[in-house]
């Protein structure tokens, strides 16, 4: 990785308050399982915010499910903004009300917002609801409330089949219409929701090849005015750095052409999901021995993925997950090879959701254990 060094603690800090929505998206990664997952109370989030501030996290960004739908979410983000962090909000803009602006309006919540974001799939109902149902009308209503308000709003537009070649005319409806100043893309993976619909919705390589040249006449069209971390768009400026490089010589300063790069969010960021769970492969587990009979009779996996199979099945046997500091040793020595066990835990990671699906892991229910695990705070 150029150009990046490990913090102390994170810049920032991604958060899904709740696992509830009030839609059904086709390509929803945040879906099946991890909705089954229980939200954590107000009084959980409002003390994680204040270990947050004096971890000195400077921004935080709410998401779900979609983040409307808790009742409380203007008392969490008072929570946010007492701990002297920013914040952005990710949302589907179908509950946007003026009661919404009015809650902005109040204390410092509008200062410290550094953006609401949402998510339009079409120039018209049609084809926005072809993978977000029945919440074009209700999206675009809370995306024009929010700009006429002078609430700082972006969309994100995630390129789908059902929408490919209504790219044109969803750049027309935001920038010339609507009036943004921008906005930005991705495509849809098999995540989630995603999975069962990737005939559906995911882009094939034809598919992949036509949106990056649509999305190059946009760009030519609105220079300045879009924007990707990811997809098409991104892909078609990742590649015309990379021609220009092959036949000047000179490479780009935007990312480090030549070398084994990433985005760079594993030294910057943590994430948090709606029921606490904060990481998955790192950090210690230890087990009572009761608990550790029944779970470890159940795991398939013995590489990387084993804690993920682990603490899959705590959840599923509905016992309880304390964490607790530990002191540990760091070696600079490792025998992980990136590409190697990467692709390796993405097979396991399949084979643990086969192997659910199969009933393998199915032991009959118990009362849940008030302490039958117990983890060690994420590394």
């Amino acid at each position: 990785m150029t150009g990046s060094s490990l913090t102390p603690t994170p810049h920032s800090v991604d958060i899904s308050l709740t696992g509830r929505c009030n839609l059904k998206c086709t390509y929803c990664f945040y879906a099946n399982e991890m909705t089954a997952l229980s939200d954590l109370p107000t009084a959980t989030w409002l003390a994680c915010f204040e270990e947050l501030g004096r971890l000195n996290v400077m921004e935080a960004t709410l998401s779900g499910g979609e983040a409307f739908t808790r009742p409380d979410l203007f008392e969490l983000i008072d929570g946010v903004i007492a701990n002297r962090m920013r914040y952005s909000i990710l949302s589907n803009g179908t509950l946007i009300t003026d009661r919404t602006l009015e809650q902005f309006a109040v204390g410092k919540r509008r200062q410290r917002l550094n953006y609401v974001q949402v998510s339009i799939d079409g120039s018209r109902a049609k084809i926005h609801d072809a993978s977000r149902p029945k919440s074009f009308t209700r999206a675009v209503r809370g995306l024009r409330l929010l700009k006429e308000a002078g609430i700082p709003v972006t969309v994100r537009v995630t390129i789908t089949r059902h929408n490919l070649h209504d790219l044109e005319n969803i750049a027309a409806l935001l920038l010339e219409d609507i009036g943004l100043s921008s906005f930005s893309t991705n495509d849809a993976i098999p995540m989630g929701s995603g999975c069962q619909n990737e005939a559906e919705v995911a882009l094939g390589p034809r598919e992949q090849y036509e949106a990056m040249q649509i999305m190059g006449r946009l760009l030519e069209r609105y220079p300045g005015r879009l924007n990707a971390q990811a997809g098409p768009q991104a892909k078609i400026q990742m590649y015309a750095e990379m021609e220009h490089a092959r036949r000047t010589g000179e490479k780009t300063t935007r990312w480090g052409m030549g070398r084994l790069t990433a985005c760079g969010c594993t030294f910057s960021k943590l994430a948090i999901l709606h029921d606490g769970t904060r990481d998955t492969g790192c950090g210690l587990k230890a087990f009572r021995a009761e608990a550790a009979e029944k779970i470890f009779s159940l795991t398939r996996i013995d590489r990387f993925a084993f804690d993920i199979e682990v603490l899959y099945l705590v959840e599923r046997q509905r016992m309880s997950l304390s964490e607790v500091p530990v002191q540990v040793a760091n070696s600079q020595r490792t025998t992980v090879r990136v590409v190697r066990d990467t692709a390796r835990l993405l097979r396991d990671l399949l084979r643990i959701r086969v192997l659910a699906r199969n009933g393998v892991y199915d032991l009959a229910e118990s009362s849940p254990d008030p302490a039958s695990a117990v983890g060690s705070p994420a590394a």
